[in-house]
């Protein structure tokens, strides 16, 4: 169980990034070596100002660990099916090592449809109906970015997850529930929560962690969690700040929460970094299993051929 603060209770996110990204270029550097370069394709529909900070971010990333990062613009009246085979011919190029869909998507274009016509060996989101269940069976290298990038930030504090009372507030498939899954596997008790919860204060009290992804500024209030526990805002909403200007806040009334928290990621600076992180992380994981996919279809191919 957490301790009450003796520390500044910030959790960096962006040194926890740092340090995820020596990795992924050490492992960037290995594959090189054995020539495979990885190479991830951005697919956005239509025009967001969103989307284009998300691809800037994880451009400057890849181009830092040295990860090849290409992007495919469609029109946002683009067609299901048309989508569909695009992405069909983006499995098939050995090239592609990685493939990322953008959200928000344009027009009436199904996402689930879309994440699973993305091959298993190139969902670098961890978003594949394959790679959510892959996690049920304890396979945890590669999962939803954000979702893992949450869980990474936990870990970091040094709090054992073995037996941690841990409440999650949201329950979307792509961060919500795949963080449930994801302690589960670590050894936590996880209670989730959402909209149709009664009294979710009654379960974050008693928690030793909170997790929130509502996208309701405020929601998570001091008096809603107990002193020390472990607070990670996923949460990503612009307001208008007492100055009159936009600003960008999480979902825990931050300035309160920090005073009893005795960790806390703030927002921006704590989940963003780390998820973008992630992404790259996933990359390099993609990459290796496709390398050893075509090493045992190329060792197969030989031993059928008798050499």
């Amino acid at each position: 169980m957490p301790n009450a603060p003796t520390h500044d209770t910030d959790i960096d996110g962006r040194a926890v990034a740092r340090r995820l990204l020596e990795e992924v270029a050490a492992g960037v550097a290995e594959l090189k070596r054995g020539g495979w370069l990885p190479r991830l394709l951005s697919v956005r529909v239509g025009d967001s100002p969103a989307v284009d900070l998300y691809i800037r971010n994880q451009k400057r990333c890849a181009e830092q660990v040295g990860i090849a990062f290409e992007e495919k613009r469609f029109d946002s009246d683009i067609s299901l099916q048309v989508l569909l085979a695009a992405i069909q011919s983006m499995n098939i190029d050995p090239s592609v090592t990685g493939i990322i869909l953008q959200r928000p998507l344009g027009g009436d274009l199904s996402i689930k449809a879309l994440q699973a016509a993305i091959h298993p060996l190139k969902d670098v989101e961890g978003m594949h109906p394959a790679s959510i269940g892959n996690i049920v069976y304890r396979e945890l290298d590669l999962g939803p970015c954000t979702a893992m990038a949450a869980v990474e930030l936990l870990r970091s504090t040094n709090v054992p997850l073995q037996g941690l009372e841990v409440t999650v507030i949201g329950h979307s498939e792509i961060v919500g529930k795949p963080i449930a899954f994801l302690l589960m596997a670590e050894g936590a008790t996880v209670t989730v929560c959402h909209h149709m919860t009664r009294h979710v204060a009654v379960h974050s009290r008693r928690a030793d962690a909170v997790f929130v992804a509502v996208g309701k500024p405020g929601l998570l209030q001091s008096d809603m969690i107990k002193p020390g526990a472990v607070i990670i805002d996923i949460g990503i909403n612009q307001v208008i700040g007492a100055d009159g200007n936009p600003a960008v806040v999480g979902d825990c009334d931050y300035e309160s929460c920090r005073k009893i928290a005795g960790w806390i990621t703030p927002v921006p600076g704590g989940v963003g970094p780390v998820t973008v992180a992630i992404l790259m992380r996933n990359t390099v994981i993609a990459a290796r299993r496709q390398r050893l996919q075509y090493e045992r279809q190329f060792d197969g191919a030989a031993v059928e051929g008798g050499t």
